[in-house]
């Protein structure tokens, strides 16, 4: 892990930034932050969608207790609808770093673009796999953003969201065919556009 070409050696404190909920049709787009504590390492840090839900949960849990700093923050249906999902996604990232309650040096960004920061950014490929801090990141997106999922089920029981947690697969866009779109859907996203 860490497995990237940038000296983190002069920068105190690094931060890793990852999104979860870019490809599903309802619901927010959740951003954490994380900057890892060195003296307190934890074990098993992946990329969210490589480990089991049982495990998301506990070393959520850790990353919460051992972390120097962390913070999750949430970008609604509404917004996605406003300025589009990639800039919805950049805009939580560039919240969760700005939110962490120690300034980071660097953030590290999952994926191919940073969002504007006064600290230095660095986006890296595949982070959530690469870096421990994304990963980290990650994985606490990644459970609140199954957390928002399940309370909108509640809300909502008819469209079976705890199942497939928003995402288009063939059981959702039935159930979005026989109810039409729920508040929470995303109307700018083709299958639920359709629909309205």
């Amino acid at each position: 892990m860490d497995d990237i070409d940038i000296d983190l050696s002069p920068y105190s404190f690094v931060a890793g930034a990852d999104e979860a909920g870019r490809g599903p049709l309802v619901g927010a787009v959740v951003a954490a932050a994380v900057i890892l504590d060195n003296d307190r390492p934890i074990e098993g840090l992946n990329d969210s969608k490589k480990l089991t839900e049982k495990k998301r949960l506990s070393l959520a849990a850790e990353i919460q207790q051992k972390a120097l700093a962390w913070s999750v923050v949430s970008v609604s249906a509404d917004e996605i609808d406003r300025i589009n999902i990639l800039q919805a996604s950049l805009l939580a990232m560039k919240r969760a770093v700005e939110s962490l309650s120690v300034s980071a040096d660097i953030a590290l960004i999952d994926g191919n673009k940073c969002p504007d920061l006064a600290c230095r950014t660095e986006a890296i490929v595949k982070g959530d796999s690469r870096v421990k801090a994304i990963s980290a990141a990650s994985i606490l997106a990644k459970v609140e953003r199954d957390q928002q999922m399940v309370q909108l089920h509640e809300q909502y029981p008819q469209y079976e969201f705890a199942r497939h947690k928003g995402y288009p697969t063939r059981l959702h866009l039935e159930l979005l065919q026989q109810h039409g779109p729920c508040p929470e859907h995303r109307k700018s996203f083709g299958p639920v556009k359709k629909l309205l």
